[in-house]
């Protein structure tokens, strides 16, 4: 019981890591503010928590409005008392889904893109920290992205906003570490929700992309980590957990490569298994 009493607020929490990090979050004990642009998502992810015992509450909350946020962090004052851990999750994926070269997008399809990931997460920060300075200390957990340390073809504007939050972890952990409030994020690499690429009123299939494509086999996976298993969203809410929980009680301003399993620790030229078989030997240096 990690999160035992703890009031949670999670933004984008109606699918993908949002919905798995609300049900496990409130398995450890977390009386969880659910929110999510779609109401229907939002509410059917509480309706799971409280059918399975836990404490939610769903509200309708588009990052890209602040008023919203600021009243998302009013109703979990006002439901539950206080507001300990701010999850700033919700996100979109650029227009075209990697299809648009950089050169033709749009300065609406830039500005999209910045609005939810990046202006988003200042809103979460800024009314979060507002509430927690005055019950002396928090935490605030952000969703960045490999896509902030390395590149994606065709996700640029992503990129940059994700680069975005990881600076602006960083800056609010010196900042606001004076009030007890500690700020890091993930960055997740794979175990992501497929959900993410599909429209916003699909239903939502609790799946990464991994076990989506179908039957697992490690050896033709590209991640260096052969386990037995796809990447799952749980590996990934399992990270947020951590940051969320005291067991992080002294990380600040930490943006913590997630669920990449060896996959940005490999250069970029391909080497197969047997790749020192083809070394001539006779060129081989010899000696100690």
């Amino acid at each position: 019981m990690r999160l035992q009493d703890k009031v949670v607020l999670i933004t984008g929490a109606g699918a993908g890591l949002g919905r798995e990090s609300a049900l496990l979050f409130a398995r450890e004990g977390a009386s969880i503010v659910v929110t999510d642009k779609i109401t229907r998502r939002a509410e059917d992810a509480a309706a799971l928590i409280a059918e399975r015992g836990g404490k939610a509450v769903a509200r309708t909350l588009d990052v890209r409005s602040e008023a919203d946020v600021e009243a998302g962090v009013r109703a979990a004052v006002e439901e539950f008392g206080r507001l300990d851990v701010m999850f700033a999750n919700a996100g979109i994926p650029p227009k075209g889904f990697g299809r648009i070269p950089l050169e033709d997008v749009t300065a609406e399809g830039w500005d999209d893109v910045q609005h939810v990931l990046l202006r988003g997460v200042f809103f979460a920060i800024k009314h979060a920290t507002r509430v927690m300075k005055g019950q002396g200390g928090g935490t605030i957990v952000v969703t960045s992205s490999a896509s902030s340390l390395v590149a994606y073809p065709g996700f640029g504007s992503y990129g940059a906003a994700k680069g975005g939050v990881n600076s602006l972890v960083r800056h609010a952990s010196i900042d606001l570490g004076k009030y007890g409030i500690r700020v890091n994020a993930l960055c997740p690499t794979h175990g992501m929700s497929v959900n993410f690429m599909l429209p916003p009123e699909a239903e939502v299939l609790g799946l990464s992309y991994e076990e989506a494509a179908g039957p697992w086999d490690p050896a033709v996976s590209p991640i260096p980590l052969k386990l037995d298993r796809p990447p799952r969203l749980a590996d990934n809410a399992a990270v947020a957990l951590f940051l969320a929980s005291d067991d992080s009680a002294y990380m600040s301003g930490v943006c913590l490569p997630a669920v990449d399993g060896g996959s940005l620790s490999r250069v970029a030229m391909y080497f197969d298994d047997s790749w020192q078989d083809e070394l001539p030997t006779d060129e081989l240096p010899t000696g100690d």
